[in-house]
């Protein structure tokens, strides 16, 4: 894996602003008055409540990042992805950089980037780590750190449609995961290496399966390792395909949780990935997408530039 250099940053010294939540973790922003006090006393610069839309983070974020050297995203995943997805669309050059504060209950992001849950110590971190480099995928103009199709991303849409919260929300949505019927996939894999580090430019396969995942991140929210062999910078799409029925993902799930299950299931490294088929239900950053015919995945190399604590990314 290429090495780049460390850099440090003084938050102090640049322009700083930092987009919150308010729904984070039901609602922990509003609840919590210490909280509140703490974020406005050790963070400098401008605080903003994200207080309306999924659109509204997304301009926010993307006009900040041209007065902003850094931008803070203070929430889950959802605000996390929100926020990186306008400072992406901004185009601006140099992109300003980003830090994390986790509020929201999922937080694969912070999880794959080791920024501490702990809110004292995620600030410590961001007065005091190193900015790393990372990648992020690409597809139909969005940008993501973790996606699925197949299962997972149907109980997000389900998840989605229901007044449940949070994990309890995926809980009752995935008990009915066993009947879920398996895809029919075509992928189309390019510039990359099969589980035995064979190399290939372009690799076709038809598949049954009952979900396939293209992550950048170990994990999805809920600290489930689901990709454990992705590297967040590393210039690889990492793709992993669940050959099994409902039942047997379901019996199987505590060692799916863990990261144990997928070293017997078919995985890949890609640049870019193609993927058709029926309908297919597609989920990035934990929210739902849509239902597809095709998909176009690729990589966007170091990218982004994320202040992490120092020590070596997994």
């Amino acid at each position: 894996m290429k090495k780049y250099p460390e850099e440090r940053v003084d938050l102090n010294k640049l322009k700083v602003a930092c987009l919150i939540n308010p729904r984070a973790a039901n609602r922990k922003w509003r609840r919590r008055k210490k909280l509140r006090c703490y974020l406005q006393k050790n963070i400098p610069g401008e605080i903003i409540d994200t207080h309306q839309d999924k659109q509204f983070t997304i301009k926010t974020a993307a006009a900040l990042s041209h007065e902003k050297e850094v931008i803070i995203a203070a929430g889950g995943d959802g605000t996390i992805a929100d926020v990186i997805q306008g400072i992406i669309e901004s185009q601006v050059s140099p992109l300003p950089i980003l830090g994390i504060i986790p509020l929201g209950s999922g937080n694969a992001f912070r999880k794959s980037l080791h920024i501490p849950r702990l809110i004292p110590l995620a600030i410590k971190a961001l007065h005091s780590g190193i900015v790393k480099k990372i990648d992020l995928i690409q597809f139909n103009g969005q940008v993501a750190a973790f996606t699925s199709i197949g299962a997972t991303a149907e109980v997000t849409f389900r998840k989605d449609n229901n007044t449940i919260p949070g994990l309890w929300g995926h809980l009752k949505e995935a008990w009915q995961m066993p009947y879920f019927p398996p895809l029919k996939i075509k992928i189309r894999l390019l510039d990359g290496k099969d589980d035995k580090g064979n190399s290939f430019q372009e690799l076709s396969l038809e598949e049954l399966v009952f979900d396939c995942v293209i992550n950048k991140t170990q994990h999805f929210g809920y600290s489930w390792r689901v990709a454990p062999r992705a590297r967040i910078d590393d210039g690889f799409l990492d793709i992993t395909l669940f050959k099994l029925t409902g039942f047997q993902y379901m019996f199987s799930f505590p060692f799916n949780y863990l990261g144990l299950l997928q070293r017997f299931q078919p995985h890949f490294k890609a640049k870019e990935v193609i993927i058709q088929g029926d309908n297919l239900p597609l989920q990035y950053n934990g929210d739902p997408y849509s239902y597809c015919q095709r998909i176009h995945f690729k990589v966007l190399p170091q990218i982004l530039k994320v202040i992490c604590p120092a020590f070596p990314l997994a």
